[in-house]
């Protein structure tokens, strides 16, 4: 099966957990609840994992960053936060410029 942008970025959306700031270490943490962090974390500095790994680009686009996804990768947690083979693909793909997109919430319902 081919990996494409359309199935890394449904693989990002699908990351599981949170990351925050640690403000004592400068370190970004990994937890499965938003209450875990503890007093080392700002309440409003908590971001559910598959927001964690856009960032900011122009015009309302975001590019799906891979120093942020490697930090993810380096905490060793990959199957509680559901990185999976997509995202794995294209971490190593350095060849190809970072995924940039327009997203937009969807609300169901």
């Amino acid at each position: 099966m081919r990996t494409t942008s359309t199935l890394i970025c449904q693989a990002a959306d699908q990351l599981k957990g949170f990351v925050g700031l640690n403000r004592k270490t400068g370190q970004y943490i990994v937890r499965f609840s938003e209450d875990a962090f503890g007093m080392d974390v700002a309440d409003d500095g908590i971001i559910p994992t598959c927001e964690f790994v856009w960032g900011p680009v122009a015009d309302g686009t975001m590019a799906l960053k891979r120093e942020r996804i490697q930090l993810l990768l380096d905490q060793h947690v990959d199957d509680r936060i559901n990185l999976t083979d997509p995202l794995r693909v294209y971490m190593a793909r350095t060849d190809l410029p970072e995924i940039v997109a327009v997203r937009q919430l969807v609300v169901e319902g």
